[in-house]
């Protein structure tokens, strides 16, 4: 691969770093080579390999640490009742409607939908959780083959449970660690852009003795392990009634909890849990949007952070525009703590850009640094309405920018979208496609239309 640059009006290293003006990229066979001035970088590559972005702040991609690729299935979908808590949601329609409908043909149509909107909102990593016990096995290899084309950067998983039998069980767990296995750092193929992680549901879908066998098989692997976590507190009164104990606290007492353990959601635990969590070296994903919209509550994230714990962003396939995901991070957290001061636009942008790779297990991205891989966005400030400086360009880029001033994605330096254009894929022919699987998938769900 040839040397490129991208020549920036403003060049963002890190979300914790004060922004350095009319500074570039140079960078070489997928990495970055060098970051410094404009001026510097013109002379070290040819001028046709240079993109001006004099217009916009360079900076390291988004992550989206938590996402549900074939969620834009139900984006818009009639619910037939009104649900009381998640059991409800879950077992009376999420579950039979939804989940348990999806087959490798949607998984091939959703993917592609949700790939596209995660490049068109600067998303260049993300950690998808699939949900679709029909579509077992091979689930994974689907979501994997379009992945590869659209040339992001993923970690895929299954979300493994004993909800539907003993034989559905252990064939979650198989597709996870056949995944993982055949897409470990030794085997992994498309410049190791593709990884898998070891995935289970809850404590109420999982007895103790499966939550301890998929922990094993993750330690056996050497891989990752993800659930999610008390998303409301349907998880920790059924907890508590049939163990006596809370959620984290039986994950603690199985030896589940490491700093290779990814907890999703994490809104309905306690400050006793979340010191647990802590002393573990747990790592979060927050979904400050999605948890709004289940009326789950509101994680305790400023606290988590008091506590040196890793947290980064998800959109949980529900509002996928990264941009409202960090806003809503930046301003929940405010309002419910009375506390104009917490979760600064800096710590959010940090925890979409250098925390989210970084806990879905991606090294050497998430900053413009040398030896970092070349996953670099650039986002158009010229439609501000007031001057961007050092100061105030990081709040500006949050709560004014959004994916239509995503001039440029590129992931191991190579472009997925230029000029405002996602050149991967063809964006009406994927907003079609989806279009009519959901709408074929709605007639069929029992009379939701």
């Amino acid at each position: 691969m040839e040397k490129k640059a991208i020549l920036g009006g403003w060049l963002m290293r890190s979300a914790l770093e004060e922004p350095l003006a009319d500074w570039g990229v140079l960078m070489d066979d997928g990495a970055i080579e060098t970051v410094g001035p404009n001026a510097e970088i013109r002379r070290l590559v040819d001028p046709g390999r240079i993109e001006d972005a004099t217009s916009c702040v360079v900076m390291p991609g988004f992550c989206d640490a938590h996402m549900h690729m074939y969620g834009v299935l139900s984006h818009g979908i009639k619910v037939p009742s009104a649900f009381k808590d998640l059991g409800g949601f879950l077992k009376d329609f999420w579950w039979p409607l939804v989940e348990d409908r999806i087959d490798h043909e949607l998984i091939r149509v959703t993917t592609s939908h949700a790939c596209y909107e995660m490049i068109q909102s600067g998303v260049t990593s993300f950690m998808d959780v699939l949900e679709a016990p029909n579509s077992l096995p091979g689930c994974l290899r689907v979501e994997a083959e379009v992945v590869r084309g659209t040339g992001l950067r993923g970690v895929l998983s299954f979300e493994a449970s004993e909800r539907m039998g003993p034989e559905l069980a252990k064939a979650g767990l198989e597709e996870n660690r056949r995944f993982v296995a055949e897409n470990s750092s030794a085997n992994c193929s498309a410049g190791g852009l593709i990884r898998g992680m070891m995935c289970i549901h809850t404590t109420f879908s999982c007895s103790p003795s499966y939550i301890s066998e998929a922990r094993a098989i993750s330690k056996d692997l050497g891989c990752s392990i993800h659930m999610h976590l008390s998303e409301g507190n349907y998880e920790p009164e059924q907890c508590l009634e049939n163990s006596g104990k809370r959620p984290v606290e039986l994950y603690r007492d199985l030896d589940y909890l490491g700093p290779d353990v990814l907890a999703s959601q994490s809104v309905q635990v306690t400050p006793a849990e979340v010191d647990i969590m802590a002393r573990h070296g747990v790592a979060v994903c927050h979904m400050p949007l999605s948890n709004c919209e289940v009326g789950a509550g509101i994680a305790p994230v400023p606290d988590m952070l008091k506590r040196g714990m890793r947290v980064g962003l998800g959109s949980d396939g529900y509002v996928t525009d990264f941009f409202q995901v960090m806003r809503g991070a930046f301003l929940i957290h405010k309002a419910y703590r009375q506390d104009a001061g917490v979760m600064p636009a800096s710590q959010v942008v940090d925890m979409a850009t250098r925390a989210g790779p970084a806990i879905i297990g991606f090294e050497r991205t998430g900053l413009l640094q040398e030896g970092f891989r070349a996953d670099v966005i650039a986002v158009d400030l010229s439609h501000l309405p007031t001057p961007v400086l050092a100061h105030n360009l990081v709040d500006q880029l949050l709560l004014y920018c959004g994916p239509h001033d995503v001039k440029s994605v590129m992931v191991d330096g190579r472009y997925l979208k230029k000029d405002g254009r996602v050149l991967v894929l063809d964006g009406p022919a994927v907003r079609q496609r989806t279009r009519e699987a959901a709408r074929k998938f709605w007639s069929e769900a029992g009379g939701i239309r």
